[in-house]
């Protein structure tokens, strides 16, 4: 059996500042979001993905991929949404086992209050806290982890 490529004391500290400082502040955001506005982390990335589409629409598969959530997870998300009155789904002409799912007004109003409260959350939890280089540094870093996944 081949040993690991165990972590050194440094790339152990900064793997647990990630994996701590990640879920603590999805959980902040995910707590905010709720508070304020009745939203999940999960619920507002879907309602951003359709807001930056055009015609404010995706279809399921599409909005899986950039909502970073299974199909069936998304399904009932998108559900909880749809009752809400942020979504609609519809099918697809061309492709009767496509599904699409489009942002209503009510959402996009929805998503427009939320983001407005959102934005300072991640500025002062990340953005203010960080330097500029650092900021850049974790872009340039997070690019190159979601090419490697993309690439399988």
């Amino acid at each position: 059996m081949t040993e690991p490529r165990w972590l050194d004391a440094t790339q152990q500290r900064a793997w647990r500042a990630y994996v701590d400082g990640s879920a603590k502040l999805t959980e902040l955001m995910d707590r905010d979001l709720k508070t304020r506005h009745g939203l999940s982390v999960s619920e507002y990335e879907i309602l951003v993905r359709l807001s930056e589409a055009p015609g404010r629409r995706l279809r399921m598969a599409e909005l899986a991929e950039h909502a970073s959530q299974s199909r069936s997870r998304l399904s009932h998300t998108c559900a909880r949404l749809e009752s809400k009155g942020f979504v609609q789904r519809d099918h697809c002409p061309s492709d009767k086992r496509g599904v699409f799912c489009n942002l209503t007004d009510e959402g996009f109003a929805k998503l427009d209050r939320a983001a407005r409260d959102h934005v300072e959350v991640v500025r002062t939890y990340l953005v203010d806290v960080v330097s500029p280089d650092d900021l850049a540094a974790i872009g340039r870093a997070f690019d190159a982890v979601r090419a490697r996944l993309d690439r399988g």
